[in-house]
């Protein structure tokens, strides 16, 4: 509700402001020598200026030209306004305000046609380069230049085979440590074989002839280096 008492009061404003000004610059160019239906087309001359040029400021503020033809159209309204306040004679009108008047349709032409058909100019400003100042610390460097990282991947050459390595020969078991009083009395059983038949006593046979347990009668066959 409040909001559109606020809109209806403003153009209730919109309407009277529009009526007077519309009025005073009837008013002046009749007075002025522009009577009939050209005196009612010099206000609506000066507003579509002033309506043209704000237009214009409103996609490009810091257009020139339309700062300069949107001061020309306010001073044409305030003047008129002004002017038929009663500070000028509107039944003697001077010769300058009628040569005034009378080239005014020549100017709103001029201007409402560069406004319209002059492109603004709309290119972005350039982005501002980060200076040493303002570009961010790297927290996480400590010199002052930035190794070049080679994300190209490296060609390497596939590593020479290596020979296989040849079996170590396995190790000779270290016979156990036998008694000597055992180890010569093998060795004559040993001897004897040998001299009987011609042929080294074989391990089994000395098993059998000593009656020891394998693992010692090895030992023993170790050290007479029986087959």
């Amino acid at each position: 509700m409040n909001r559109s008492i606020r809109l209806d009061a403003v153009l209730i404003q919109a309407v009277i402001a529009g009526a007077l000004s519309f009025s005073h610059l009837h008013d002046l160019a009749d007075a002025a020598g522009q009577s009939g239906w050209k005196a009612w087309a010099y206000p609506i001359s000066v507003d579509l200026l002033l309506v043209a040029a704000w237009r214009r400021l409103r996609t490009a503020r810091g257009d020139r030209a339309a700062w300069a033809w949107f001061v020309i159209a306010l001073i044409a309204s305030l003047g008129a306004n002004i002017a038929t306040a009663g500070l000028l004679d509107l039944d003697n009108v001077p010769a300058w305000l009628r040569i005034v008047v009378a080239g005014w349709p020549a100017l709103a032409f001029l201007g409402g046609t560069l406004l319209v058909h002059t492109p603004a100019d709309t290119t972005p400003a350039p982005a501002l380069e980060p200076t040493e100042e303002s570009a961010p610390v790297d927290l996480l460097r400590t010199d002052d230049t930035t190794p070049e990282l080679d994300t190209a991947p490296e060609h390497t050459e596939p590593a020479p085979e290596l020979p296989a390595a040849e079996s170590a020969p396995e190790p000779t078991p270290v016979p156990a440590s036998v008694p000597p009083a055992l180890l010569d009395h093998a060795r004559k059983l040993a001897d004897n074989h040998r001299a009987t038949t011609g042929t080294p006593l074989p391990i089994d046979n000395l098993r059998a002839q000593l009656g020891l347990p394998a693992t010692v009668v090895d030992s023993i066959a170790a050290h007479l280096q029986l087959a």
